[in-house]
């Protein structure tokens, strides 16, 4: 493979971070503080140290060198200052300017894609997860192969460099794209083995309930309380790549899967969703969806809506949801008395507050009121046996004189159909 990550002990690397706002960017493209905060996050998650920070205003972006030759001095005399080896982009840079900026700074030079492509090598941990990270790797690097020749020649350096060497790269083009496409059938049969699950799942009556939320937003914590499926959960942005599945019986007539999803960011390259379609695409196919809010974060709304974004990019925007507000306990009560409980349910997935409410919740969401019934089916009646094994959860089945003893889980249109057939205790 040739991605491989860095596990030896090497030097904590320096960045000054970067960003500029333009009137002429829209909210993906553009730098503010709290994109900027992110930014150091993210440099943090990678292994690096911010050391300092900048966030330029100018009306466009230049074309050579994105800040302007002026701002590039500066960011390198801050560099110096720092003794930072790094600089870190909150913005998207063109491969030229990305090069260019190198030449004038003396550094290297990433963007926020770069970055966070970088922190998913890191982290990947499957087979499934490699390719998919892999392939997000080559989809950014091709383009931008003539401007990331300094970064790609420092191999196993540091931040940026867990990818293949410049010289290969750069021998044989025809190479990488043959690797795309070796990688995209890969995940493609990846695509197939899910979609025979979902049909194995479909017919064992599961409904499948998709945990999906901004990243550090709680969900690997959530499915632990939930299920105790001893994922690691860290305070840290994209901690889990990798989705877990488990069981968990939500009450005496309902039963489900539970699946958490890789962290949605702001400005979240779309390589990687491309990459991770094999893995997220199951959202689309999901029976219910668990959108997590860290609200004690207080852009928690803004988090919120970039979820909606990349859950309508993949196409499960029509999915039934309900919204949990994790880490309740730790605002003030007074700071989201506007989240009423037809809204969403309040949690805290460390301490298990609101837990019980969150299953009320989701039984409700999926049930649409639940039954648990004992049934006589006179033999007469084949057509309505047929139905509850098409409709119904059949737990158990027996045959007596009279008919056949059917014990099932019924919805409530299927029980007002069998409704008839009910055996008194």
């Amino acid at each position: 493979m040739p991605f491989t990550n860095q596990t030896e002990e090497k030097q904590i690397e320096r960045a000054v971070l970067v960003g500029l706002s333009c009137p002429s960017f829209n909210t993906d493209q553009d730098a503010d503080e709290r994109t900027m905060d992110e930014l150091r996050a993210l440099a943090e998650t990678a292994g690096a140290e911010a050391v300092a920070m900048t966030l330029q205003r100018r009306p466009a972006p230049d074309a050579r060198t994105f800040i302007g030759e002026g701002k590039a001095e500066e960011v390198k005399q801050l560099a110096e200052m720092n003794d930072a080896s790094l600089i870190l982009f909150d913005n998207e840079l063109s491969p030229s300017q990305m090069s260019n900026l190198e030449e004038l700074t003396g550094r290297t030079v990433l963007d926020r894609s770069a970055l966070i492509l970088d922190i998913f090598a890191q982290r990947a941990r499957t087979g499934e997860g490699k390719l998919q990270v892999e392939l997000a790797q080559y989809q950014y690097i091709l383009p931008r192969l003539a401007g990331m020749g300094k970064a790609m020649s420092r191999l196993g350096g540091g931040i940026g460099t867990r990818g293949p060497g410049e010289s290969k790269l750069e021998s044989d083009r025809r190479h990488i794209r043959s690797r795309i496409d070796k990688l995209r059938r890969d995940l493609e049969q990846v695509r197939q083995v899910r979609s025979v699950q979902r049909r194995q799942r479909k017919k064992a009556e599961l409904p499948l309930v998709a945990i999906v939320g901004y990243t550090n937003a709680g969900k690997s914590t959530l499915l632990n309380t939930l299920t105790g499926a001893g994922i690691e959960a860290n305070d840290r942005l994209f901690d889990t790549l990798d989705p877990t599945t488990r069981k968990k019986r939500i009450s005496d007539t309902q039963e489900i899967l539970l699946s958490d999803t890789v962290g949605f960011i702001r400005k979240l390259p779309h390589h990687l969703v491309s990459a991770f379609k094999a893995t997220l695409e199951e959202l689309a196919y999901a029976d219910l969806l668990l959108h997590v809010v860290d609200v004690s974060d207080e852009n928690w709304q803004i988090h919120a809506q970039t979820v909606d974004k990349v859950v309508a990019q993949l196409g499960a925007q029509d999915i039934p949801r309900v919204m949990v507000y994790n880490k309740a306990d730790k605002c003030d009560p007074d700071v989201i008395p506007f989240i009423r409980p037809d809204e969403g349910v309040k949690i805290s997935a460390k301490s298990g507050e609101g837990i019980d409410d969150l299953l009320t919740a989701i039984e409700k969401a999926l049930g649409k009121g639940k039954h648990k019934v004992k049934l006589c089916i006179p033999y007469s009646d084949g057509a309505v046996l047929d139905m509850l094994h098409r409709e119904a959860q059949i737990d158990s089945t027996d045959y007596a004189a009279e008919g056949t003893i059917v014990e099932a889980v019924v919805d409530d249109k299927t029980y007002g159909r069998v409704s008839t057939y009910i055996m008194e205790d």
